[in-house]
């Protein structure tokens, strides 16, 4: 692996490090919103919403925090 790709997979980590951090504060306030939603169902909905969104931003986090460490 040359030098400019290694810059470009770091490159890459940061982006989806960032995107990963936005996602998982949007899971938060779905999670959050459950507070005002009306029925047992919206609750669901929520939380499994909120859940996912959390789950799939921490694996984008720690994932892009593995390669950039393992990168440099």
């Amino acid at each position: 692996m040359d030098e400019r790709e290694k810059v470009n997979k770091i490159k890459n980590a940061k982006i989806n490090n960032a995107l990963g951090v936005f996602i998982l504060f949007f899971g938060f306030i779905v999670i959050f919103a459950m507070i005002f939603a009306d029925t047992f169902v919206q609750q669901m909905t929520n939380l499994v919403a909120g859940l996912v969104l959390c789950i799939i931003g921490g694996g984008m986090m720690l994932k892009s925090r593995i390669t950039m460490r393992s990168l440099k």
